[in-house]
Parts: structure tokens; C-alpha cells; sequence
């Protein structure tokens, strides 16, 4: 029995419905606008990572000054404006003009080059002042075009994994992570000032963490013996990576990411900052978007109902905790890099723009309400996330399956029982499993045809879409036949 009690939990926002827009530049373009257009449109993400892309705006004047070109920048802003998304924008990435080199960039993707042939240059700057001033500068002028309540409403954060090989790519060996620890200091701290020269209102944080806790702790350690301002912490969650599930030495399991979630915090409480907020600011099954089954053919279960069930039970796991992040950002990788529909890359939607069950799984988080309730079960496979509203309202998300997700789970018979009074009101069903919302399944039944028809597309197109399975007068008790990886929402209104 699954009892959902009337004890309210806790007022909860709603930090599991956010994302990372990859690649930045995309938003100017048409396959790009379709993603955002369709999450807007859907209410599925209600806050996008981006990048400020200052290779796109500082360059160098006739007189070796300074200068900015904000004109794609503003364009990119203004229409994630339009379409309603709060933002984080990463301070990412040193213009050539203010690089100290411009031989070592970064070139991470699965073509070898990035989008539109743009490379992103990650040596140090060689003046931390005018890094400062750049700062400054893009900050101000953000300030002046959509008013400090807005950019206050917004995240900033300091560039994106500076304790990778990404940031100073040219580094190697055991002592990288320390020399790319005292430029990303400098870096941090010019960042900081920067923005505090306009505004205290503006959060500020960083250092959006890949995988060395050791440059966590040292970076909140010069952060205190300057006095910077930081407001939140941001790291990155991969539980595994494609070599490691092709060589099968780690599987997908979801207690990963919750153990790396207690390290970090772990580091905050020993150097001080214990109180601040965490944004899991990347998080995905596995690392490397750009892989799909070619790399590791565990990658598809990207496609399926099984990333759909890991993301609930992550965010029920993460409820548990006593200090919850403030975001969990999935990380979406560029259409641009696809061949085929169904190939395991990252993101929320196939070449061809077909709906994956991941993307519903967020849309269906994005219905729960506003109050978090108690709620009772008796299976360690089940994770129940039970909201309501001020009107009495219900939204039950649910997932059945285990820590490592592809583990053998028999199909399970339940009863959901409201404890609340639901008469008079619509119960509504929603469903992702092996059969519900799944175009995947159905592309495996047609064969796994790589070159799609106009009636395949189609099927494959309505199969995405997320439809009520059953629609009923409200009743207490509610029969439900889970099978593994399946993923319920159960609304009453």
C-alpha cells in the first residue's frame, strides 16, 4: 500500500525542473528555439544554464582598448526573457584578445570541433584586472537593459569546471589541479569584484565542480582569506562514465550521485561554508554528452523509461536529505551532433525532435504542487513524491525501481490511498513504462530502423506525447500494476 497522508511536510520549490542549454549559441537558431519553445510552451524547465560567451563580445579596439559587442548576446537573453526562464549564465570561457596563449582550447565534443567551428579558449588571462573589467562591464550593461530586479532574480557563476583538463587543457599530472587552482582564485576573485562593483543584489558563485574536492576546499579557503562574496556552490553529478559501463566496473546507480553530493558537502561544513546553497548545476546518469552507443551501447538507456524512473527516485532521494540542493540542472547536449533518432546521446529530444521519456519525466515533475507530504510504502524500489495544493488538489509522482536501475525487478501490484477527502473531484493518470509515452519501445518493435519513415516518424511522434491514461471520478483507493522502471503521476483536481 502506498498511503498518502494529509500531514504537510514542508512548503517545497520546485529545483528539479531545470537545465543546462547546450550549446549556448544555439539559441539563435531554429532547431534550438524549438527545444526552448517546447519546454516553455510545456512548462517542463523553469530555469536554463548558459554561457555569457564573451568570445562573442570583447574584442580589442584601434587602440588596444577594451572594447564590446553585446548585439548576440542580447539576442540570445532577450528571447530566454521572452519565453519565461530564469537563468544562470556562466562567466565562461577567455577572449583571445586577453588570453596569455591561444594554441591550448577546448575542443570537447564528438565531432572534434564545437558548434559553428567556434573553439573555447581556457588559458589564463594574461591581465586578471581587465578579466575584472570584463566582468564588470557585461554585468553592467545586463543591469541597464533588463533592470537589477531581473538580473537579481538570476545566477552567476565563475566559468565551468576549472578543476578538469577543460581549464588550462595544456596542464598534466599529478600538480594540474593546484596550478589550475591558483588561476581560477584570481580568476573567481576578479569575477567577483566585477559584479559587486555593480551590484550586491546579483548571486554569485561557483566553481560548477567536475570531480576534485581538493580544489573545492581551496578555492572556499582563499574565498574567505579575501573576503569575496560567494552565495551558492555549483557542482557537476555524473555517477559513471560510457568507459567505465562498457567495461561494466560501474554500473547506472543512483546512491552515486548521492554520494558525491555528501562529499561536497562534507567540504563546505570543514572550510566554513557549511550554510550555503548547493546547485547541482550538471547532473546526468553518466558524463560525456556527446557519446552515444557507438562509445558504450549502455548509453541507450538514455531513450527508455529507465532514465525517466532514476530521475524521480533521485529527486525523492534528494528530498530526503536534510539540506536538499536549490537546483538540479539535467545537462542537455547540442542536436547538432546527431546522425539518427535513437542513438543514446544526451537530451531531451531525438534528431527528429521526438519526445524522450526523460523530457516527460520533467514535465510531469514540473505538475507537482506547492506543499510536500508525508507519505507511507513498503518496497525500497518504490520513490513517492506526494504534493498538494491550497485548494485541496493532488499531484503524486511516482517511480518503481531500484538503486542500480537496470537490476532484475518483478512487476509489482499496488493500492494508492489518499487520506484526504477526494470525492467530488477527477483522478487523472499519467504513465511512462515499457508500453506508455515510450518511442523508443516502439522503434525496437518496428525493428530499429535507422533511416525513419513519414508514418514511422509520425507513430514515434504521437508515442512521445504525454496523455492521460485513465481519467475517472477521484477514489480513495486506487489500484496500480507497476512494472520495472515504470513512472506514474496521479493527479486529482
Amino acid at each position: 500500500m502506498i498511503k498518502i497522508t494529509d500531514t504537510a511536510l514542508r512548503k517545497q520549490d520546485n529545483f528539479w525542473c531545470q537545465c543546462v542549454f547546450h550549446p549556448t549559441d544555439a539559441i539563435e537558431d531554429p532547431w534550438g528555439r524549438c527545444i526552448l519553445d517546447t519546454m516553455a510552451e510545456d512548462g517542463a524547465i523553469n530555469t536554463v544554464r548558459m554561457y555569457s560567451m564573451f568570445e562573442d563580445i570583447v574584442y580589442l579596439d584601434g587602440e588596444g582598448k577594451l572594447a564590446f559587442d553585446y548585439r548576440l548576446s542580447d539576442l540570445r537573453i532577450d528571447y530566454m526573457i521572452e519565453k519565461g526562464y530564469r537563468l544562470l549564465i556562466a562567466y565562461a570561457g577567455i577572449p583571445d584578445c586577453l588570453a596569455s596563449e591561444t594554441k591550448n582550447v577546448n575542443v570537447s565534443a564528438k565531432s572534434k570541433t564545437r558548434y559553428k567551428g567556434k573553439l573555447w579558449n581556457t588559458a589564463a588571462p594574461k591581465d586578471y584586472a581587465q578579466w575584472e573589467e570584463i566582468c564588470y562591464e557585461y554585468t553592467k550593461h545586463l543591469v541597464e537593459r533588463y533592470g537589477i530586479d531581473t538580473v537579481a532574480s538570476w545566477r552567476m557563476q565563475c566559468f565551468n569546471e576549472p578543476d578538469h583538463t577543460y581549464l588550462l587543457s595544456g596542464l598534466t599530472g599529478e600538480g594540474a589541479w593546484a596550478e589550475r587552482l591558483a588561476i581560477y582564485t584570481k580568476l573567481y576573485e576578479g569575477f567577483a569584484r566585477g559584479i559587486c562593483r555593480v551590484s550586491e543584489r546579483i548571486p554569485i558563485g561557483g566553481p560548477a565542480l567536475a570531480v576534485n574536492r581538493r580544489f573545492l576546499g581551496g578555492l572556499l579557503d582563499y574565498i574567505k582569506e579575501h573576503d569575496l562574496k560567494i552565495d551558492f556552490v555549483s557542482t557537476h553529478y555524473y555517477g559513471t562514465t560510457p568507459k567505465w559501463l562498457k567495461e561494466k566496473t560501474r554500473p547506472i546507480k543512483v546512491s552515486d550521485l548521492l554520494t558525491r553530493h555528501a562529499g561536497h558537502l562534507e567540504v563546505l561544513r570543514a572550510h566554513g561554508f557549511g550554510h550555503l546553497p548547493v546547485l547541482m548545476d550538471e547532473w546526468g546518469m553518466a558524463c560525456a554528452g556527446f557519446a552515444n552507443k557507438e562509445d558504450a551501447p549502455e548509453l541507450m538507456v538514455r531513450e527508455g523509461e529507465v532514465f525517466s524512473a532514476y530521475y524521480v527516485r533521485l529527486v525523492r532521494a534528494l528530498l530526503d536529505l536534510e539540506q536538499s540542493p536549490e537546483a538540479l540542472m539535467i545537462c542537455l547536449s547540442g542536436q547538432h551532433e546527431m546522425t539518427e533518432d535513437f542513438t543514446g546521446f544526451r537530451g531531451f529530444f531525438t534528431l527528429n525532435f521526438i519526445r524522450k521519456p526523460i523530457y516527460n519525466a520533467h514535465l510531469l515533475a514540473s505538475r507537482l504542487k506547492e506543499t510536500l507530504l508525508d507519505v507511507s510504502t513498503e518496497s525500497q524500489a518504490l520513490s513517492v513524491i506526494p504534493t498538494r495544493d491550497e485548494r485541496g488538489g493532488y499531484a503524486v509522482l511516482l517511480s518503481y525501481t531500484n538503486d542500480e536501475c537496470e537490476s532484475p525487478l518483478e512487476d509489482r501490484d499496488e493500492t494508492l490511498v489518499f487520506e484526504g477527502d477526494v470525492s467530488g473531484k477527477t483522478l487523472t493518470v499519467y504513465c511512462i513504462d515499457k508500453e506508455h509515452t515510450n518511442p523508443y519501445r516502439l522503434w525496437q518493435r518496428d525493428g530499429e530502423p535507422t533511416v525513419l519513415t513519414d508514418g514511422q516518424l509520425a507513430a514515434y511522434r504521437e508515442a512521445s506525447k504525454i496523455k492521460p491514461v485513465c481519467v475517472m471520478p477521484a477514489v480513495k483507493e486506487l489500484p496500480l500494476h507497476l512494472t520495472a522502471n515504470a513512472t506514474y503521476l496521479i493527479t486529482v483536481e
